[in-house]
């Protein structure tokens, strides 16, 4: 039951009661019903409400205004109406394919960053307090602080099975029980092997040659330590959440509640273990052989493809694939110079992390740097990654240049790593040579100062953050530019009372002469409706800005709509947002009027309009003027 669970009932009471609504999308501002009779709905009473900013009528719909939180209000009111699934249309899926992988990879992470940033912290400490003799690595003290920096990363698919199951709209706890099961004990490789011999091998001539210690009704598991990874419970999470639906679908209501999750924990499981798990190890297997191909022909080539793809490596889990080459090396050779390249990483993030502290304007990103900064150079570059580099692009981007660099002077100078264990700067002391030279330790530090210098001088120079301005303070005037070339007009001409009576927002209206939107400002595009006639912009110094493209154009679901961006991009005043077909959207009998709003009016002092009569794109439009704090 959402928040608007109260708001949601009266509404559908006063649009005439669930069984008057034969249909119901919204838009960015709107609830728009299609209604059996018009007459039976309160207009009045709906226009009066508290949550309501009034009623409309156009194009055969019956428009109640909310405002910009219609998307949770709507969310309510579905499960009141007796409409089938296909009666609120889905969202196109916009934006090219890495954006969006990008933003489910980010969507999954980030409600943990925060405890992993945290947790990488204590598990560093932990460990130079070790090194620095204060207790010992077998005390009572070391283990329950390496408890609570390690069980994070040791149960790590609990935690994203929950966080993926939000994001690919799965029942939260239904994700939570999919990445326990992953990390039980009884499926892991190194609990099914322990003391036993396999029953046969697979693959057994291939590179993906693996042991079978038990099977699924004569059906072969793969073994796997699912317990630290990413990818196979993301992969997982994704399929319970088909399933879920699927079932929902063909069970009936009675037995919902329990046979839907049981269902779908009874399918998800058995496929993820006999498929989904393999193909994900599979695919970390076949780039650990791809590296070993690659030194042999080049060690300073190896490094750099080590460093320069590590980052992407770990977003996706796969940087797994080389801990058995790690651990196999070591074990065999006394060293292990395949993995080590990946060193320069930790460093290479930590100095792109810095330099964005120094040039960044924004408080928030301010605080998350010196942390992460930490964080990572303990050797735990994750929160950095998901929180920072990848949002941004490019730092992420820089980040991997400056890992590969490194990875080539390691590859170069043969670096070697001598003992298991350690993270990031702790690491050190288990790079020191068995027979007592110091060579390799020289190199590591080298290492170190090139991948930091290299990432942190390529931030300075080439990161720009759009020319982002400092956070206005409530005292100071913001001026908002015009979005699109054509005639200023007054709001109150406008013939949508919505728009007319200032209840979405204060500013003014053009009439475009060109089918170009311009951003008005440096912001964040906040929300962009899919059929691509509205967008919402919350600027760098705190403005929440709407420009709606035409009156009722809604109804053209899309056509003659192009948009630029997304929601979530990052844009600089100027930059092109939309193309719309100006002809196509007359001849279909819709105004091209183009409000453009400043919503959040109250928290400023005023809204002015720059004047009417003819603008160019990027003229001064609006004034907000900030308040009188005396």
């Amino acid at each position: 039951m959402g928040k608007y669970h109260e708001l949601a009932k009266e509404i559908v009471k006063n649009v005439g009661g669930k069984e008057n609504v034969t249909g119901l999308v919204h838009c960015i501002t709107r609830l728009r019903f299609t209604l059996k009779d018009e007459s039976r709905a309160n207009d009045e009473v709906l226009k009066h409400m508290e949550g309501v900013v009034t009623v409309m009528k156009s194009g055969g719909q019956y428009q109640v205004v909310i405002g910009n939180h219609v998307p949770e209000v709507f969310e309510d009111v579905m499960p009141l109406l007796d409409l089938k699934e296909d009666a609120a249309p889905e969202e196109k899926k916009s934006g090219k394919l890495l954006d969006r992988a990008v933003d489910v990879v980010s969507g999954i992470f980030q409600p943990i960053l925060g405890i992993m940033a945290a947790c990488g912290m204590l598990k560093g400490l932990n460990t130079l307090f070790v090194t620095l003799e204060l207790y010992t690595s077998t005390c009572g003290g070391y283990m329950i602080i390496n408890a609570a920096g390690d069980a994070l990363f040791t149960f790590l698919p609990l935690f994203l099975g929950y966080t993926a199951a939000k994001k690919f709209g799965l029942k939260p706890m239904l994700g939570l029980a999919v990445g326990a099961a992953m990390c039980y004990p009884g499926i892991q490789l190194s609990s099914v092997s322990a003391g036993a011999e396999p029953l046969y091998n697979v693959l057994g001539s291939t590179m993906f040659s693996s042991p079978v210690y038990i099977d699924f009704f004569g059906i072969p598991i793969i073994s796997v330590d699912y317990t630290g990874t990413v990818i196979p419970v993301i992969l997982a999470v994704w399929f319970a959440s088909k399933c879920e639906k699927l079932f929902n679908r063909f069970i009936p209501d009675l037995v919902k509640f329990f046979f839907v999750p049981m269902l779908t924990l009874a399918v998800t499981l058995p496929v993820s273990v006999l498929f989904l798990g393999p193909v994900a190890t599979f695919g970390s297997t076949l780039i650990s052989e791809f590296t070993l191909a690659i030194r042999g022909f080049s060690p300073l080539l190896a490094g750099a493809v080590v460093g320069l793809t590590w980052q992407i490596l770990v977003i996706f889990g796969m940087h797994w694939g080389f801990i058995p080459v790690y651990i196999n090396n070591v074990m065999t050779l006394g060293y292990d110079n395949v993995m080590m390249p990946f060193f320069a990483c930790t460093f290479a993030t930590s100095a792109v992390v810095m330099a964005i502290f120094f040039k960044t304007k924004d408080r928030k990103l301010k605080e998350m740097a010196i942390p992460n900064f930490i964080s990572g150079i303990f050797g735990v570059t994750e929160p950095a990654i998901y929180g920072i580099l990848l949002p941004l692009k490019k730092p992420f981007i820089i980040s991997c240049i400056a890992g590969g660099i490194g990875g080539a002077f390691y590859g170069h100078f043969n670096f070697r790593k001598f003992i298991l264990g350690g993270m990031g700067i702790f690491e050190l002391p288990n790079m020191m040579n068995p027979d007592g030279s110091m060579g390799n330790i020289l190199v590591a530090f080298a290492g170190i100062a090139i991948s930091m210098a290299a990432g942190f001088l390529l931030t300075m120079i080439f990161y720009h953050e759009d020319e982002k301005p400092a956070i206005a303070g409530p005292e100071e005037d913001r001026t908002v530019y015009s979005p699109l070339k054509g005639k200023v007009i007054p709001l109150s001409e406008i013939k949508d009372e919505a728009f007319s009576s200032g209840l979405l927002g204060l500013g003014a209206a053009i009439q475009p002469e060109e089918g170009v939107l311009y951003a008005p400002a440096d912001g964040t595009i906040s929300s962009f409706f899919p059929t691509g006639h509205a967008v919402g912009i919350t600027t760098d110094d705190g403005m929440e800005l709407l420009i709606h493209v035409g009156m009722d154009t809604v109804q053209l679901e899309g056509k003659g709509f192009y948009p630029l961006v997304q929601t979530g991009d990052r844009v600089r005043k100027g930059q092109k947002l939309l193309e719309f077909d100006l002809a196509a959207i007359q001849e279909a009998g819709y105004s091209t009027v183009t409000p453009v709003l400043v919503v959040n009016h109250d928290e400023f002092g005023g809204v002015e309009v720059a004047g009417t009569g003819s603008v160019q794109a990027q003229d001064p439009v609006l004034t907000v003027t900030g308040k009188d704090e005396a």
